[in-house]
């Protein structure tokens, strides 16, 4: 949302606006594309509703993310679990602002560049969320900054340093960017007393040209996952994959094979849902079973934990993770 001689003004998604610190951005990322294909009319399937985000808790956290100036990825990437997570008191917070330097195809977080713009308070406003909060597991996310000559990783581990400095019992997990394959960089998060180290290779290898910003690559996450694990084997490592952009089954057991060579220590796998009708279309609800069937297929590669679902996203219920139970989405186990 913009301003016009303090009243608000709605942006119309894939349109340019000016943010509030003075640079333009794209309206949820991607330009607006007249030629787009519409959103099919019709239903989702019955396993993909969610409930409406309401309730004291969720209430609580969103004026609490008001308060202290943070950017929740709950929020920027429309997650459909918003009310449920919020109204559990844990929520995953964005760091470095709301405007990304890059345009995948398949998010919604604003675009421009930030022109090196950062938040000095931000490390200690979120550390003293989290203690508001009273969160022992929060995730840490953020967008890309390729403007800044770290992509933010110095700033990146200041934030968990001081979440571990007021909250030295809330386990950290940081779902970073890529640092365009610096590794100094990768090593400045993963040196930061982080408890699991996350970057989302997001689709399988054919399609992630189509899929991600030209600035990301298949490869590259691969090898960002596997120095993080080989520079501190004890922080466990974590990446996610969604389904339904056209991938197909020989696909995803090959990424799966991919991520047990780097090392990956837990993978999450949910459905692709187009947020806006610029962004890519779902090719396929993947149903319960199908997920249900890849989940077998990791486990039986050896990862520690592969969970598995419709609405699952790669921080959703993150602190069940170790359980083992696929974050008790299913009873089997």
């Amino acid at each position: 949302m913009s301003r016009l001689q303090d009243i608000p003004v709605v942006v119309q998604s894939g349109s340019k606006f000016e943010t509030e610190h003075g640079f333009r951005a794209i309206k949820n990322g991607i330009k607006h594309n007249p030629e787009a294909p519409p959103v099919p009319r019709g239903n989702k399937p019955n396993w993909l509703r969610a409930k409406l985000p309401s309730g004291p808790g969720y209430n609580a956290v969103k004026r609490n993310v008001k308060e202290h100036r943070l950017s929740t990825v709950c929020e920027e990437s429309m997650c459909p679990n918003i009310g449920e997570c919020w109204n559990a008191g844990t929520a995953t917070i964005m760091l470095m602002g709301s405007v990304c330097t890059r345009a995948c195809r398949f998010c919604a977080v604003d675009t421009g560049n930030p022109k090196g713009w950062l938040d000095p308070e931000e490390p200690w406003n979120t550390a003293d969320s989290v203690r508001i909060m009273g969160l022992n597991y929060v995730v840490l996310t953020s967008v890309d900054r390729d403007d800044l000559p770290d992509g933010g990783a110095g700033h990146y581990a200041d934030c968990i340093r001081a979440v571990k400095a007021v909250n030295p019992e809330t386990a950290v997990e940081a779902l970073t960017p890529d640092f365009q394959g610096r590794l100094a960089d990768v090593e400045t998060v993963v040196d930061s007393g982080l408890d699991v180290f996350a970057q989302n290779v997001e689709t399988v290898r054919r399609l992630t040209h189509v899929v991600r910003d030209p600035r990301a690559s298949y490869e590259q996450t691969l090898a960002v996952l596997a120095h993080a694990k080989r520079h501190r084997p004890e922080v466990l490592t974590k990446t996610s994959l969604m389904l339904g952009l056209g991938e197909t089954d020989t696909e995803i057991h090959e990424a799966l094979r991919d991520l047990k060579a780097a090392q990956v220590d837990i993978v999450t796998f949910g459905q692709y849902l187009r947020p806006t009708v610029n962004h890519l279309p779902v090719e396929r609800f993947v149903t319960p079973e199908q997920f249900a069937e890849y989940r077998r297929w990791g486990l039986d590669m050896g990862f520690l934990e592969v969970v598995s679902g419709p609405l699952v996203r790669s921080s959703y219920r993150a602190d069940q993770v170790l359980q083992k139970n696929n974050v008790g989405l299913d009873s089997t186990g």
